[in-house]
């Protein structure tokens, strides 16, 4: 752990296309997918207005293979990792620019039966289940 300093990321959102999965020549793999999260907000008229953010996700090794098998476009995702920033020069010698978050965690926020219709891999799907969101505190007992 670094001295003084955190750099982490918390995400929840949902997946806008199946991850792409590559292996590196050490044999690992990794996944990058991106995932979009809303912001709702009243404009000066009044009127409620939505925006999306893209977030691009790098995850390794098994949580990569857990993402290939597991994770499809529209499937709502809870991610947590660090963002990175890249710097490179492409081939004609322009510089470019990436942010990525590198994902530690990721879990399906969804049951099996509200997924997107896939094809049947010959592999089961773990059942998941919701949150026990009964034995947190209401809002008004939180103490700050």
């Amino acid at each position: 752990m670094s001295k003084g300093t955190v750099n982490k990321v918390i995400l929840i959102g949902r997946l806008g296309a199946d991850p792409e999965v590559r292996y590196v020549p050490s044999g690992e793999a990794v996944a990058n997918f991106n995932l979009a999260t809303n912001q709702s907000f009243k404009d000066r008229e009044g009127n409620w207005k939505e925006t999306t953010d893209w977030h691009r996700v790098q995850i390794w090794r098994n949580r990569a293979e857990f993402a290939k098998q597991y994770l499809h476009k529209g499937m709502r995702v809870y991610v947590e990792g660090r963002i990175q920033y890249r710097e490179w020069q492409d081939q004609n010698g322009v510089k470019k620019y990436s942010t990525e978050i590198v994902a530690t965690d990721l879990q399906i926020m969804e049951s099996q039966g509200s997924r997107p219709a896939q094809e049947d891999t010959g592999s089961e799907v773990p059942d998941l289940e919701a949150p026990n969101t009964q034995d947190q505190a209401p809002e008004e007992d939180v103490p700050f």
